[in-house]
């Protein structure tokens, strides 16, 4: 069969892998001039790891990632709200977890393990589809078209292929904006812990990367989406917000240079209930986008392409596969959408009382509470 994929991100490339692993011919068409990661750091939980060893390209991946001993949530002046023990962790679900890697590097594994086995388009946006028995056509907006048996969508949170299947569906703003940047050091830096530091000001997190690197994100409330004043922050700006909270955030940031910085609004879609539409089937953030607050969304893509190898051994029909697909993803990915939306909340709550008993919760709650809450994330199996 052939194949068609709209997006060249973790989804359309891990699609890539699996469909030419099943002797399926693919081509991939990319709206970008280019087909690179923009971004910075990514984590990829034990879930994620499970679901690459499924597809079998795990340890090409983990060879540029690096392996968290810990991941805490703290308050501004450093104080302990919760401890995540991804050592423990590891031997709890029998698979590493906690792994982090820069996003582009992690976008040149999956391309190098397609090279010279798939076709690759770029400067080619999906704008429409069309199916009928004999298969599926998809038209670009440069008046150009393609045509295949299937196609898959992975075109990100604003998928023009899902808001012409489901034209409700559209990009949800969850009330905070997010600055990220990936700076260099000497090697003074703890290099196996994460945390993520809750305060009145907002909220930063810190995540080390192999090679002396370090990745942060700063989240600030903000009732305006694509807000002018939000988009013009610099460093400068970022250092009033996190002044006073704890080391080595304030350290971070004296490392960082305006030009490194990247800055989105945070969005979600609020969960869809169909994925599968005969020859068509929607995938990664075109399925189910979910704000970064669990770490799910790269996570989320590569269950999505573990679960479609799955789905095409066990069926030989592959609109039925689809179907199957659907039927297994939308539980689970409706409960992370919304888990992590409840969950940002919280962490970006300004309600004095509110983050007082939040944080009197998250104190008193038992560390095997807190890990068995995991399960449902971690305990899976493809």
């Amino acid at each position: 069969m052939k194949f068609i994929i709209s997006g060249g991100g973790i989804c359309g490339l891990t699609m890539a892998i699996v469909l030419e692993q099943q002797g399926h011919q693919v081509e991939v068409f990319e709206a970008a001039a280019e087909i690179k990661a923009i971004g910075a750091g990514l984590v990829l939980s034990t879930n994620a790891i499970k679901a690459l060893k499924h597809i079998g390209i795990d340890q090409a991946v983990l060879a540029k990632a690096n392996l968290l001993d810990s991941f805490d949530i703290t308050l501004a002046k450093g104080e302990k709200l919760m401890k995540t023990d991804a050592v423990k962790l590891r031997s709890k679900y029998g698979a590493i977890g906690n792994a982090t890697i820069h996003r582009a590097e992690l976008h040149a594994v999956l391309l190098g393990l397609l090279k010279d086995k798939v076709v690759f388009n770029t400067g080619k946006r999906g704008q429409e589809v069309l199916q009928d028995k004999d298969g599926v056509t998809l038209m670009f907006e440069d008046g150009t078209s393609a045509k295949g048996d299937f196609l898959i969508a992975c075109d990100g949170i604003n998928s023009p292929i899902r808001q012409q299947l489901l034209p409700s569906s559209v990009a949800r703003y969850a009330g905070y904006t997010c600055w990220r940047s990936v700076i260099n050091h000497d090697g003074s830096f703890d290099n196996k812990n994460a945390t993520e530091t809750w305060g009145k000001n907002g909220r930063f997190g810190v995540v080390p990367l192999t090679d002396n690197r370090i990745y942060w994100f700063a989240c600030l409330n903000t009732p305006i989406a694509k807000d002018p004043k939000m988009k013009a922050f610099q460093v400068a700006d970022l250092k009033a917000c996190f002044k006073g909270y704890h080391h080595p955030i304030p350290q971070l940031l004296d490392l960082t240079v305006d030009k490194d910085l990247l800055w989105n609004d945070i969005e979600d879609i609020k969960p869809i209930q169909q994925f599968a539409f005969d020859r068509i089937l929607l995938a990664g953030d075109a399925a189910h986008a979910t704000t970064p607050n669990m770490g799910q969304g790269a996570c989320q893509a590569i269950e999505d392409a573990a679960v479609l190898l799955s789905c095409l051994k066990q069926y030989k029909s592959t609109t039925t596969a689809f179907q199957d697909f659907e039927q297994k993803r939308i539980p689970r990915t409706t409960k992370i959408v919304n888990s992590s939306w409840t969950f940002g909340k919280l962490a970006q709550a300004t309600n004095p009382i509110l983050i007082t008993l939040r944080n009197f919760i998250l104190k008193i709650t038992p560390q095997r509470v807190n890990e068995k809450q995991m399960d449902f994330l971690f305990d899976v199996e493809f």
